[in-house]
């Protein structure tokens, strides 16, 4: 290994043993924190919450991860690994544990209708149940059936049978 990165060192620590910073910006709607839960328990820890250490003795304070940090207080999450998180440290001043945080947030992207409604379309016609679709990624209902329908599906998301209407008919 050329240089030593976080990453190469990922420890496992009792989530009380970190803190949340008293300055994110980010907040996570409850559908989202729900969405994560699920990602958690379906598919493990995939990321670790990057904490700033100031060597002084106090609590780690997380600059990336305190969604993840939160939502491993819930029973099901903290039983899969007994009440641990895993964790990298980074080191710098306040002002850098700041701007990580803001790097860390804005660099995630976000996800753009289009490309969405072909992930939904792919999975529907993979088999994967429309319920399952739905719960799994935790949308509405509604959602997914717009989605479905956006990518040309409209037969699997049929309402009530009757035909669409064209709304408004210019006079």
């Amino acid at each position: 290994m050329k240089n030593k990165q976080p990453l190469n060192e990922v420890e496992w620590v009792s989530r009380d043993a970190i803190t949340p910073n008293d300055y994110n910006p980010n907040k996570q709607p409850p559908p989202e924190h729900r969405l994560l839960k699920v990602s958690i328990l379906e598919d493990g820890w995939t990321q670790p919450i990057v904490v700033f250490d100031d060597g002084k003795g106090g609590k780690p304070v997380i600059v990336d991860g305190e969604h993840r940090w939160r939502v491993s207080a819930e029973p099901e999450v903290a039983k899969l690994t007994g009440g641990t998180v895993p964790i990298v440290r980074i080191k710098g001043n306040r002002e850098h544990r700041m701007m990580s945080t803001i790097r860390h947030n804005r660099a995630r992207g976000e996800h753009h209708v289009l490309p969405m409604a072909e992930i939904v379309r792919t999975l529907l016609d993979g088999g994967i149940d429309r319920d399952d679709v739905q719960f799994l990624l935790q949308m509405e209902e509604e959602e997914v059936d717009r989605l479905a329908e956006r990518a040309g599906l409209p037969d699997v998301v049929a309402r009530d049978g009757s035909e669409f209407n064209k709304g408004w008919v210019p006079e």
